[in-house]
């Protein structure tokens, strides 16, 4: 597969308000959309606090910012990369290499040279006018390097005022220096972004007429230290004079107007003041340049005028999927990704976390080890742990348990998901008493254990790897013991009744109710709803209220039974997800309720009450009718004020007296009511 790079100054603006974006409103679907594999964007005016997840963890994507040390909200520029396609090997900020790692106070140029860029500008080479810690002090590039290429991500100043000349001619030199530095080492260079410079008349729009008031001519315009940089640079720029020391030759090729050489109109960037971009009068200031040695890999390159969200398009170059390097020729992934993860264009090893270079935003304290929902239900779960181990509390991290002791001691661990034990089946070695004593010091220790509502206390017979048998217990088969020995113990009054109430009512009636945590989210457990429908409905009546309502006559029948004698239940026909879930409860329990003797009556289900209940709350609304019975209309308080927002119902007919008619046309009448008071529905 090929592979695109695009640049855009795109995120100053929110470009979520526009098509095609604001249908999905993710960073993940406008990359999808701009079937890139590395997005550069400018201009991103954020400060670390505005950093969210949404902009740093992107699904798929690692991304790396250049945010401003003192002006905030100003500049910036992020570079994103897709995982799967590319991965760089070396991360830095800035143009000039004075800046630091984070978390580090050793500056990039510093660092060993193994773990540099390299090409950073050597003294003498920068004016002495501005410093390097001020000209990377406005967040204006992120350098990234693959083994195929250094990719360099700017945001050049712009030529605003007289009084930001010195600082932009400055940056624009350190660009030229880094790039012609990196050549002499040997790499290749991508350089792009948005570098506010116009190449030459077919460039801009009107530029005859501009120069015509200026009273200037073409060689003035682009003799302008800008322009004469951007045509020394790139190869097929026109330079008038003399060339520039240092800058003899030039290294960079302008991919755009190499695969465009005469095309008109190719702007990039139209005022938004104005209005400039529905009739195309712009300017190509957003460029995406190459070194000699990587031309030939690319197959095509373009704008996307048509994308809206900023007052800039995107620019893209496109990489072929095999290209030819040293005299061979080899897949774009294998040179665009670290050593060892591709060969061929086959994936040998899937992208991970180790291959995060310091400079990542994901490594960004408040945004490390974080994971989005939906990798939580598609991430695959870690291995149970090996056989005839005993996990303690470091270890023991199989999904949905939590160990708060080694298993070897009194335990009190919890299974949060009871279907996840089958899976992570937990065995630990027998442990065999040294004496009788030890024995039975072991028999008398008391194990907590809680599986999916179970809970069993047993002061008399030792836990699983407690025993001495000669073979070890798993967690799902000690908890099939205990539930068919609460069933001996405890023979059940009702047939509907699950195991899992067996067991608590042989567990509460073999030693009192603690107050604690556990007990109360029992009790609450046992006598919780079983459907929404109990918000509604009134509860359901007690056995006496049931008998004193049959004694007075109710349908026709007369209560012969005395006091205590439980009145027999109507059964009731299993519904469809009760038939699904055979562990599923009836509507109305048949337990008996805690401290009482008789059971408690259940309710019949029926269903059309039930649809229509659900209709008549979720219906539509109905439009309330005015005083002459027609549906009033609905209309908003634009007038400032307490009301100002509110809507409300009035009378649809024209103003004017109530019940009068003036020139044929009958006039409205005084029904009035806020939209707030009407709860009318269908």
């Amino acid at each position: 597969m090929p592979l695109r790079i695009t640049t855009w100054n795109g995120m100053q603006t929110n470009p979520f308000s526009y098509q095609p974006w604001r249908e999905s409103r993710t960073f993940q679907a406008m990359f999808d959309t701009l079937e890139a594999d590395i997005v550069v964007m400018q201009e991103t005016k954020i400060q670390r606090k505005d950093l969210k997840d949404d902009m740093v963890l992107v699904p798929g994507w690692d991304v790396y910012f250049s945010l401003p040390k003192y002006k905030k909200g100003y500049s910036g520029v992020a570079i994103y990369t897709r995982s799967s396609k590319c991965s760089p090997i070396r991360a830095e900020e800035g143009i000039t290499g004075v800046l630091c790692p984070p978390n580090s106070s050793t500056k990039f140029k510093d660092l060993p040279e193994d773990q540099q860029v390299g090409g950073y500008p050597k003294p003498g080479q920068l004016s002495e006018a501005v410093d390097s810690a001020t000209l990377d002090s406005e967040g204006r590039c992120v350098v990234l390097e693959f083994p195929a290429f250094v990719l360099i991500g700017v945001y050049s100043p712009a030529n605003r005022d007289e009084s930001r000349d010195e600082f932009r001619q400055a940056y624009i030199d350190a660009i030229d220096i880094r790039v012609r530095n990196l050549i002499a080492m040997g790499k290749q260079v991508f350089l792009c972004g948005d570098l506010n410079i116009i190449r030459s008349e077919l460039d801009t729009a009107g530029l005859a007429e501009r120069l015509r008031k200026e009273g200037a001519t073409l060689e003035d315009f682009f003799s302008v230290p800008s322009r004469r940089f951007m045509n020394q640079i790139v190869f097929g720029g026109r330079v008038f004079g003399e060339r520039d020391e240092g800058r003899e030759e030039p290294v960079l090729w302008d991919l755009c107007r190499e695969f465009h050489p005469d095309r008109t109109g190719m702007y990039t960037c139209w005022e938004t003041r104005k209005n400039a971009r529905p009739g195309n009068f712009g300017s190509r200031i957003d460029y995406v340049l190459c070194s000699s040695g990587i031309r030939d890999w690319f197959l095509d390159s373009n704008i996307q005028e048509g994308l809206l969200g900023s007052d800039h398009c995107p620019v893209y170059a496109t990489l072929g999927d095999r290209v030819t390097r040293d005299g061979r020729e080899v897949s774009i992934t294998d040179l665009m990704n670290p050593e060892g993860m591709f060969k061929n264009g086959a994936r040998l090893r899937e992208w991970c976390a180790k291959d995060l270079l310091p400079a990542s935003a994901k490594l960004i304290p408040e945004f490390n080890n974080r994971r989005s929902i939906k990798d939580m239900f598609f991430t695959k779960p870690t291995s149970s742990p090996k056989p005839n181990a005993v996990p303690t509390k470091a270890s023991s991290e199989a999904p949905g348990i939590t160990a708060t002791a080694p298993l070897n001691t009194d335990v009190a661990f919890s299974v949060q998901n009871a279907p996840t034990v089958s899976e992570t089946e937990m065995q630990a070695p027998e442990t065999r008493s040294a004496s009788p004593a030890a024995a039975a010091a072991a028999a008398t220790k008391t194990t907590k254990t809680n599986l999916g509502g179970l809970e069993t206390a047993s002061p008399e017979k030792p836990t699983p790897w407690e025993r001495e048998d000669t073979n070890p217990v798993s967690l799902r088969e000690f908890a099939a013991e205990k539930q068919a020995a609460s069933r001996v113990a405890s023979p059940q009054k009702h047939p509907a009744t699950t195991p899992k109430r067996a067991a608590e009512s042989t567990t509460s009636s073999s030693r009192p109710q603690k107050k604690g945590k556990a007990s109360l989210s029992k009790e609450s457990s046992s006598l919780a709803q079983s459907s929404l429908k109990g918000f509604f409905k009134p509860k359901t009546p007690t056995v006496d209220t049931v008998q004193e309502t049959s004694k007075n006559g109710n349908n026709g029948t007369v209560d012969k039974a005395g006091p205590g004698t439980p009145v027999p239940s109507i059964p009731e026909q299993p519904s469809k997800s009760q038939k699904r879930d055979s562990s599923a409860s009836v509507v109305n329990d048949t337990e008996d309720l805690p401290g009482t003797d008789s059971p408690s009556v259940e309710k019949i289900f029926d269903p059309i009450e039930n649809k229509e209940s659900w209709s008549k709350l979720l219906g539509k609304r109905v439009v309330p009718k005015c005083e002459h019975g027609d549906d009033c209309q609905s209309m908003l308080t634009r007038r400032p004020g307490v009301n100002c927002g509110r809507s409300f119902f009035v009378c649809p007919r024209p103003l004017g007296p109530s019940g009068q008619k003036e020139s044929g046309t009958e006039f409205r009448c005084r029904t009035f009511i806020w939209s707030s008071d009407w709860n009318g529905r269908q």
